[in-house]
């Protein structure tokens, strides 16, 4: 279980690297498509915030690609390599997945998104529209990736039986 834990926590630093390098230094207003409406609508185009923030930021979300893939054939190759079985397999990607999805909620969610101004640092025209008021204004889709998370880590575990 602490293997389970720590690469879940290595798939939330991964998630938070991905938010970071998105929204503080490549800027592209693409990234705000999961953003609430008011949001996207109030987001102006930004220039480089400094020489290479672009740059930097496509290699930090590279890095972060590789921190949340890595941790999951690391989660996988380390359940092969104790033997454990299908359905050991299927509770750790289960359960990394949910963890990933909780921190997504309670964290991007309701403290990024609601109760800080983490948005409105690097984009000052949203700090009248970001707030508490938009908590849950995309629980259909963390619905739906909740529903998909046992098909993703049965498919993972099985991938890993293969093997």
């Amino acid at each position: 279980m602490t293997v389970t834990l720590l690469l879940s926590a290595v798939m939330m630093a991964g998630l938070f690297l991905m938010l970071y390098a998105a929204v503080g230094l490549i800027q592209n207003k693409k990234f705000f498509t999961s953003a609430p409406k008011d949001v996207q609508a109030a987001v102006k185009p930004r220039n480089e915030r400094f020489p290479g923030a672009h740059a930097l930021g496509w290699c930090l979300m590279g890095i972060s690609f590789l921190l949340m893939f890595g941790a999951l054939v690391l989660g996988g190759w380390d359940g092969v390599h104790n033997g454990v079985g299908f359905w050991r397999l299927l509770g750790r990607f289960l359960t990394m997945l949910w963890l990933l999805k909780a921190f997504d909620i309670l964290f991007f969610d309701w403290v990024l998104l609601c109760h800080s101004n983490f948005f409105s640092h690097f984009y000052p025209e949203v700090k009248n529209v970001v707030g508490p008021h938009q908590f849950g204004y995309n629980r259909r889709e963390h619905l739906q990736m909740i529903l998909a998370s046992p098909v993703v880590a049965a498919v993972l575990a099985g991938v890993c039986m293969l093997f």
